[in-house]
């Protein structure tokens, strides 16, 4: 229990420190260079706190809630996660420069954190602790399924989550970043025993790609090229094109603000015309309404 309560003050101390670290960047970098670098890097010296902590199923599922939760609501945006900026990319909303800046710092930001774990665990503060510093070369996969079946899953939680993503985008805060959290804790539940649920490429490559069991080239296919396959499904389906390469929407048909009145047809050569209601002509011995009659001289 002391080793718990330890691991949990340090996941909340590497929290406040790196909202610390956020806010004083922010105060002293240039506009561009916070929103392209920085704030991405510091999220990502966060991301891997659950991971890292040696907490049980239950707990850490907890802890992803909280995270997402308090990430959503103070993080600026900043996503953690190469597939989202790749998405902005496809969306047209990111330049090709911000979107590899923002992919550099996620690296950097991840790689960060994972030196910060090595050192959290070199003090095994918990029994738990000192098994992942024994096995932290010799680690086991967290792929736990055939290589098919794990592309599929991951790439179903990034198609779920990218969608709800594009769906909650224009909400206010107060209804996106709970639903975004909810998703993520029960797809984490759900697809963590096979996978253990990253639909992450930074965040996968640095927990589970060094551990032995499969190749670079299988890992690369079930946390790569699944999330990211997921990801530009979604925004297919969502808008029916990708705008950064081609405007042809696919799925969608594209319909017009204004309502074009329809013309009428021209008649034939053998169609009779008949004549409008105002001007067609009174048969005789029938007057009009309120007409007098005339009188004969």
């Amino acid at each position: 229990m002391a080793g718990l309560n330890v691991s949990l003050c340090f996941f909340f101390a590497t929290f406040a420190l790196c909202q610390a670290a956020r806010r004083v960047s922010k105060a002293l970098l240039p506009a561009g260079a916070y929103a392209s670098f920085a704030r991405e890097a510091m999220r990502m010296l966060v991301e891997l706190g659950p991971w890292a902590g040696g907490f049980g199923p239950d707990l850490l599922l907890t802890l992803l809630l909280l995270l997402f939760l308090v990430h959503g609501a103070t993080f600026d945006g900043a996503s953690a996660n190469p597939a989202v900026s790749l998405q902005e990319l496809l969306l047209a909303e990111a330049s090709l420069l911000g979107t590899l800046l923002k992919l550099a710092a996620q690296g950097l930001g991840m790689q960060a954190a994972c030196i910060l774990t090595r050192l959290y665990w070199s003090w095994e503060l918990n029994d738990l602790h000192v098994l992942q510093n024994l096995m932290a070369e010799h680690c086991s996969s967290a792929l736990s399924t055939t290589v098919p079946h794990g592309t599929l899953v991951e790439g179903a939680c990034a198609f779920f989550f990218h969608l709800t993503l594009l769906r909650f985008r224009n909400s206010l805060p107060i209804y996106r970043v709970p639903a975004v959290a909810l998703l993520v804790t029960v797809m984490a539940y759900t697809a963590g025993p096979f996978t253990s649920a990253f639909f992450n490429p930074a965040l996968a490559a640095s927990v589970t790609f060094h551990c032995s069991g499969h190749t670079l080239l299988e890992y690369a296919q079930v946390y790569w090229l699944g999330p990211l396959t997921g990801m530009v499904l979604a925004v297919l389906l969502y808008h029916g094109h990708l705008p950064c390469l081609f405007q042809r929407n696919l799925f969608y048909s594209q319909k017009s603000k204004y309502r074009v009145p329809r013309g009428k047809p021209a008649p034939g050569p053998g169609d009779t015309q008949m004549p409008a209601e105002g001007c067609r002509g009174r048969e005789p011995g029938r007057r009009g309404v309120g007409q007098q009659p005339r009188s004969s001289s």
